[in-house]
């Protein structure tokens, strides 16, 4: 299969270095150069975007003119969601959206659903994430972060969670979440060491959404949803 990379850079050409090993061939790149011209885009099977937040809405509305199914891996343009998720059942196209590819991140988010199933009947607890990313990073909390916050309300805990964020140095990505009880807590954390992780999500996705069409999550990729 072929892939279109949306973006070169550091996550752009992580994902072409690992592309072999998932059955892949890169078709090309899309950068500033050849951005504002999707015409001459190479022709690929699925495209994978870690461009900008703001590119996001206009590579999704280009690729679904041309019938190429998309994982986006660029967080913070979410307000533009229902547009794209428009244009993309209307071009029949398949895409993967999620704030975080890492398979483990993604696991863990499953598991912060049934830790919150075991602990919202205690009113005693109190939930609380920290998250901790590079200094670079613009969005505050992080998008991971609010995946999992999502995880604990579907999980049924209700009452008020708060979310802490640090940017400092070269923190690829630490995600704590917290029950505080009288006397005692639990805490569970999914550390990054690099990111090949998101990477080889990404490609994992991008295998999974080849022939597909509709708009999908990292649930529908790893069958992580959870039935009550």
């Amino acid at each position: 299969m072929r892939i279109l990379l949306i973006g070169y850079g550091r996550m752009g050409r992580l994902v072409e270095s690992l592309s072999g090993e998932y059955g892949f061939e890169v078709a090309g790149h899309v950068d500033l150069h050849n951005a504002a011209h999707p015409s001459g885009w190479p022709a690929a099977d699925v495209a994978i975007d870690f461009s900008t937040s703001d590119a996001v809405p206009s590579n999704v509305r280009a690729l679904a003119e041309r019938r190429t199914n998309v994982v986006i891996g660029t967080t913070g343009w979410r307000a533009a969601e229902p547009e794209l998720r428009s244009a993309a059942a209307k071009a029949g196209i398949g895409v993967v959206a999620a704030p975080n590819f890492a398979l483990g991140v993604n696991l863990f988010a499953a598991l912060m659903e049934q830790a919150a199933r075991l602990v919202a009947p205690h009113a005693a607890f109190g939930a609380w994430i920290h998250e901790a990313h590079h200094a670079a990073k613009r969005d505050a909390p992080s998008g991971t972060a609010l995946l999992l916050e999502k995880a604990l309300k579907r999980g049924g805990y209700e009452r008020p969670i708060d979310i802490a964020s640090t940017r400092a140095g070269s923190i690829p990505g630490t995600h704590t979440v917290g029950f505080d009880g009288p006397g005692e807590t639990i805490t569970l954390t999914h550390t990054t060491r690099d990111r090949s992780g998101f990477a080889r999500g990404a490609l994992e996705a991008a295998r999974w959404v080849h022939g597909r069409s509709g708009w999908f999550t990292m649930n529908d990729v790893l069958g992580t949803e959870l039935v009550p």
